[in-house]
């Protein structure tokens, strides 16, 4: 396996989506998936500047800090820069655009200063990614989005639906652990469990739940039931 072994909990996962989130805005959300005990957060910000996303990733550190992990989508920049800043952020997740993954484990490095490890997640959907994440050396990828597993709005120009089958045949030969991305919601736990899964990364079904921390919450107890 080309990922490493790590504390961190990958079965519930928050992605964030700020459209979604509404009027209480994307720390409410997050708090509330804390509190539910989410596993992992992830700042999503496709659009907003380098500035309102540095601050963000800050004032998510304050709320993530010691119980749930927190990673930065594709701006490794901002990782860096909140890393130094003191925050209490714990690695990045790249796209198959993004900086070359190998180029994000040398920014990173591997351990954070507070010696948790410098996570790096990259997204694979096809038996190519797999094979070139395969022929790094180990613990260059610590962990896989793998998906969409249905089509969803929250990414528009995502590849073609895996389902549940095509998620399994992916993760069967993954080089790491395989998280399930793409139009999930609590139903599905069990049957991506089955398929591999290590875990479940949600955007929708939290950010645009009328109570995140319930939202979290029953993802959380339907994996401990899986």
């Amino acid at each position: 396996m080309n990922g490493v072994t790590t504390t961190v909990d990958l079965r519930t996962y928050l992605v964030t989506d700020s459209a979604l989130s509404g009027d209480r805005g994307v720390l409410a959300v997050i708090a509330g998936a804390v509190a539910g005990g989410v596993g992992v957060v992830q700042i999503r910000e496709k659009n907003a500047p380098t500035r309102d996303v540095f601050d963000l990733v800050l004032r998510a550190a304050q709320i993530t800090a010691g119980r749930s992990a927190l990673v930065v989508d594709d701006r490794v920049d901002v990782f860096l820069a909140a890393r130094a800043a003191g925050a209490a952020v714990h690695g990045v997740h790249v796209g198959q655009s993004d900086l070359p993954v190998a180029a994000v484990r040398d920014l990173v490095g591997t351990h954070n200063p507070d010696g948790t490890r410098a996570l790096v997640g990259l997204t694979a959907n096809t038996p190519a990614h797999l094979d070139a994440v395969a022929a790094h050396p180990p613990g260059t990828v610590d962990y896989l989005g793998v998906g969409v597993i249905r089509a969803t709005a929250t990414k528009p120009d995502h590849p073609a639906p895996l389902g549940v089958d095509g998620f399994a045949a992916l993760a069967a030969t993954a080089p790491a652990p395989c998280v399930a991305i793409g139009g999930i919601d609590l139903p599905d736990i069990p049957a991506l469990r089955d398929a591999g899964a290590a875990g479940a990364a949600v955007v929708s079904a939290i950010c645009a739940a009328p109570d995140p921390e319930a939202a979290t919450r029953g993802f959380a107890t339907a994996w401990g039931r899986s």
